[in-house]
Parts: C-alpha cells; structure tokens; sequence
C-alpha cells in the first residue's frame, strides 16, 4: 500500500512517562506505516527540559509557529515532590502554558463521543466544546489582606488621566482583590472561537455575567458581538449556525438540559471549572481532546487532555504490561493532521484522519477497550492492553483503501 505524502511538516512534541510510551507505540502502529510524513522532533521530557533550562519549550513552541501544525504528547509540570525526583535545577512552569504565550492561542477542549461508554449526563450524545479564555482575571490578580479598618481604592493612572473607584469602606478584617482583561486579548479569544466554530460547523455560546460586571463583563460581550457581525455572521449563517451571548447561569442551566452539539466561549475561571465538569460528564479525561489555535485559526497545537499516566509508568519500569487507554493521544494526531490536511488541501490524509477516528471509535463500541473504559461499562466488560488495542486498530487500517 503507498503511503499518503504529507508534503508539510508537523512538529511532534514528545513527553513523559506512559504518555511518552504509548506515544512512541502510536506512531509505530498507527501513524508511520500509512504516511510518508517529515515530523520536527522536540524532547519535552523533564530532563531535557531541565537540561536546556526549558530552552527546548520555547524551541518547540517556535516551530509550531513557523509551520502551523504541531502535536503534543503529555508532560510533566514538577511540583516539589517532582523536583526531588528528577534532581532538576528548579520548579519548571507548565510548558502548555509557555506554548500557549507564545502562539496566543485559545485552548479547546472536546469529548470524543463513544456511546457505549456510560456518560453520567446520558442525553449528552454531542460534544460540548469548552473554549477557555486562558488569559487575566483571577489568575493575575492581585490579592490584600485588610487588618483593620480602612478604606479600599482602585487607582488607575495615566499621562492624561487618573481614574479612582472606593471599592469598600472596611470596618475591620477582611480581603480584597484586584483584576484586569485586555480589548486585544478578548479580540483574539472571539476571533479564535468564531474560526473554531466555522470548522467544526457549530454554534458558539458567550456566557458572562454582565449584569452583575457593566463594565468588565459587558466588554467581553461588546467585542464579541462587533468582531462577529463585522467578520463572521456571513460566514455563520452560510453555514446554518448562530451565535449568541448568555448569562453565565442561564448557560449552565442549558447545558445541563441540552444534548451538546455547541462551543460554549468561557471567561477564564469559568473555562477552568466547566472544562473538568465536561471531561466527568461524558464519562473519562482519557476521552477528551485539547486544542490550542491561534485567533486566526491557522495555526494549531493538539495534545490529549490527561496527563502522563504516572502509575502505569511505574509498573512499565517494572517489566508489566498495562492497559493503558491511548484514545485521546491517538485523537491529537488525528486532529493534528486533520488541520494539517485543511490548510494543505490534502484530501488523501484529511480521510485517513477522519477514517482513523471512526475506526476507534467504532472499535470501541464493539467492546475493544481497555480496562479504565471497561470498568465504566461494567464488571462483565473484557479488556485488552495496550498493545493489543493498538493491533487492532492497525488491522483495521490496513483493510481501508487509503
């Protein structure tokens, strides 16, 4: 069988642990043996980062820059205990995070809907996209302790101007606690989710509380909807999709009463805590996507939402065999060579990127699966390793005439 010809590259961002394992089984069983691909290898794992002063990250991030596409596979963020382990020189941030200031990108988190997976919220049967604005508001604030009483004043100054708010007048203890947003980021997260949405063909959903928030929240509404009348309602309606603000709690109450089908556009904490209730929702993080693209949409970087699979590492260390589900880091090549066949216009690898989640998902629901999703379904469900799940999915392909 002749391989497809990716004529572009795709930068692939290796990891740690059983992530970085069941990474290099994918690309040896699913990935290579069908395309004839240039991939641009960067080793995120601990110590190379540690090594490179995390140079490498930024390294990474740089070519997914130049080249559009990348793909990322699961690493470690250390806290002190990870420190400890690896000897590493210092508490390295989350390279997501240093990936994610440099490209400007919008995070998307998607379910991958497999029905004979138990889902808690069961007339879900459609993805709910979370887009999180992943920028100001509780996580740059600034935060006070007040000890006695006083007065509590917002201060904003300029060459022309001084803006001053009493806050609270404090009759003794308490806190306090400042934030912000940027009109240029907010332009990029509305940008970012309307692009999204015309490729995936949804509606988008904006919730705030702009009741409450007339100036913060309003703004966040006010830019959305000029960005989407002057760019996109067109394109939207060509489409048969819409687009609509809500109040935040308004949304959730949708949310909950809906089967799903939409991108629900998040404020950060909001994006925060909606995105775990997702992942539990439709059933497991080893069934769930993540997606950063730019505002533009034409640069993409896909990894799987779970981590790096710690326990099943240790036993790996051990000479055991695991069953350790591979799903959603299968889904961030797929994904990633979906965008790559977008902006290509390769019509050969866009199909076998779409055939190659239809055969897991279909492999799932036939009862192939590993233990994490066989215990979901029931005590009587049987389960495979991980290796044993991926020969099947290879078998599969190879029956397709791609």
């Amino acid at each position: 069988m002749p391989k497809i010809l990716v004529k572009k590259p795709v930068v692939d961002i290796n990891g740690d642990e059983m992530a970085r394992v069941i990474w290099a089984k994918i690309k040896k069983e699913l990935i290579l043996p069908f395309l004839d691909i240039s991939l641009l290898d960067f080793d995120l794992k601990i110590s190379n980062r540690d090594i490179t002063n995390d140079d490498i990250t930024v390294q990474a991030a740089n070519a997914i820059k130049k080249n559009n596409i990348g793909v990322k596979c699961a690493t470690i963020t250390p806290d002190d205990n990870r420190v400890n382990e690896y000897n590493l020189k210092k508490k390295y941030p989350s390279p997501n995070g240093t990936i994610r200031k440099i490209l400007n990108g919008t995070i998307f988190r998607e379910p991958i809907i497999v029905k004979r997976i138990p889902r808690i919220v069961d007339h879900w049967n459609k993805s709910v996209v979370i887009a999180r604005h992943a920028f100001g508001d509780i996580y740059q604030a600034k935060e006070i302790e007040v000890k006695k009483k006083g007065t509590l004043i917002l201060n904003y100054k300029s060459a022309k101007e001084t803006v001053s708010e009493v806050i609270h007048e404090f009759d003794s203890s308490g806190v306090g606690l400042a934030y912000f947003n940027l009109d240029n980021s907010i332009r990029d997260f509305a940008n970012a989710c309307f692009n999204f949405a015309i490729n995936k063909k949804i509606p988008v959903f904006l919730s705030t509380k702009n009741t409450i928030l007339q100036k913060y929240d309003e703004r966040f509404k006010e830019i959305f909807e000029d960005i989407y009348n002057k760019k996109f309602k067109k394109e939207f309606q060509k489409n048969n999709i819409e687009y609509q603000h809500r109040l935040i709690d308004d949304m959730v109450a949708c949310f909950m009463k809906w089967s799903g089908g939409y991108l629900w556009a998040c404020k950060n904490y909001d994006g925060d805590v909606m995105s775990d209730l997702v992942a539990q929702g439709y059933g497991s993080l080893g069934l769930m996507t993540s997606i950063l693209q730019t505002p533009d949409g034409k640069t993409v970087e896909t990894e799987a939402a779970h981590g790096t699979v710690t326990s099943h590492f240790r036993q790996h260390e051990n000479g055991k065999e695991t069953s350790t589900n591979p799903i959603a880091s299968i889904f961030a090549w797929t994904k990633a060579l979906w965008f790559r066949s977008n902006l290509d216009k390769n019509i050969r690898l866009k199909k076998f990127s779409e055939n190659l989640e239809k055969i897991c998902i279909e492999t799932l629901e036939s009862g192939y699966m590993t233990k994490d999703l066989a215990l979901m379904v029931g005590p009587n469900q049987k389960w495979l390793t991980t290796d044993q799940l991926l020969k099947v999915l290879q078998s599969k392909i190879l029956k397709l005439n791609l």
